[in-house]
């Protein structure tokens, strides 16, 4: 006989999230000792020097809190680093936060500058944390779908749902789950759009180095006019093999940084102080970060000649190590149904899209991540290839 224990009433802030669909997934292929080519991250290791770097810095006694802002050596790495990319000047002391991985940085920009009844516009399929970090500050996200098949931003329906509310836009490019990238015209697009009114822009660069077929990443740094009204986000995760350090940056004008920083430090006050420090190290050599295009072109090169032969559909992807697959020959069941029935009767694992839109209606479209080994890719593809 168990005791009857009372409950309070809770209002939920966010009453129709559940556990999100990375962590469904993931959890469902370990039970099923699946492989696992849904969450993004890789399965080989990064750097070993690295690593070595961070237990230099660990036995050098750099393991009390860091500045607010970032250990000033990684900020001036990161600014070095930008100013050689994007040709783009930014000041370490104002323009640059270390932060617990991009999405942290996410929640930051939209939680200090997304007021009750803001409207932001999203792009779906969008990453999953844009629209749960605005309705948890009272906003209104407006959805646009990006048009297939290459999913592009159809900059006329952009123009009809902006309004007087409409405060800032978020762009994902290299984009997460479907791999396009933005070109030179989306970024004239953009700028006549935003060019005489005060809307602010949410740069998603987190795949930045992972453009592909000698393609070139925009960012948003690389365009004056628009950098100025820009909050740019990057992941080392992403770039450096280690998504479990969560560690991240933003770049904003010294005027967006000053508020963005007000809600950074009590949200997290600091990041992983060792972590910096062996990073801002790293950083010194470009090489560590300038091949990842070409070893991630190999593996999406690899995957897909793997799957060539199978019942697949697939446009190949511009960016990021995300490939979509349309699975509409093989079946006609709901994406999550058919992506659990692979993960468990098949063993690999993938995401459905219809997660990353409002209306969760089907496309009958997979995201696989290719940050894999060779023989990961090779060992899921001939499973792929018998459906």
């Amino acid at each position: 006989m168990t005791m009857h224990q009372m409950q309070i009433p809770i209002f939920s802030k966010l009453p129709k999230t559940g556990t999100t669909i990375f962590a469904t997934m993931s959890q469902l292929a370990a039970q099923h000792q699946a492989i696992n080519l849904s969450q993004g991250y890789p399965d080989f290791d990064c750097s070993p020097a690295l690593i070595e770097l961070v237990y230099k810095y660990m036995k050098d006694g750099h393991n009390q809190y860091a500045p607010l802002a970032g250990v000033p050596a990684l900020r001036e790495q990161i600014a070095s680093k930008v100013n050689r990319a994007y040709d783009c000047a930014v000041n370490p002391e104002t323009d640059i936060t270390v932060t617990s991985g991009a999405t942290q940085a996410i929640y930051t920009a939209i939680t200090s500058m997304i007021r009750e009844n803001d409207e932001v516009i999203v792009f779906e399929p969008s990453y999953d944390s844009y629209t749960p970090s605005i309705l948890l500050n009272n906003g209104r996200p407006i959805y646009i779908r990006l048009e297939g098949p290459d999913f592009h931003i159809p900059w006329k329906a952009v123009k009809k749902v902006m309004t007087a509310r409409t405060r800032m836009i978020i762009i994902n490019t290299p984009h997460n789950p479907t791999g396009s990238v933005l070109s030179a015209e989306d970024m004239e697009e953009l700028h006549h759009i935003v060019k005489d009114n005060n809307i602010l822009l949410l740069f998603d660069e987190v795949y930045e180095h992972m453009v592909f077929d000698k393609g070139e990443h925009l960012s948003v740094l690389k365009y004056p006019a628009l950098r100025d009204r820009s909050l740019v986000m990057y992941s080392f995760g992403k770039t450096f093999h280690n998504t479990g350090w969560k560690l991240g940056y933003c770049i904003a004008p010294a005027y967006l940084m000053k508020e963005f920083r007000k809600v950074h430090q009590y949200l997290i006050y600091c990041v992983n102080t060792p972590l910096q420090y062996a990073l801002a190290a790293h950083l010194e050599d470009p090489s560590h970060y300038e091949g990842i295009a070409d070893m991630y072109q190999q593996k999406r090169d690899l995957f897909l000649e793997l799957i060539q032969k199978s019942r697949f559909k697939f446009v190949p992807t511009q960016g990021t190590y995300f490939q979509v697959l349309d699975y509409s020959a093989i079946s006609t069941e709901k994406d999550i149904e058919f992506a659990k029935e692979l993960t468990i009767k098949s063993k690999v694992a993938s995401i459905p899209l219809s997660p990353f839109y409002s209306k969760k209606d089907n496309q009958h479209l997979l995201r696989f991540c290719f940050a894999k080994k060779d023989e990961t890719l090779e060992r899921a593809a001939q499973i792929l290839c018998k459906l």
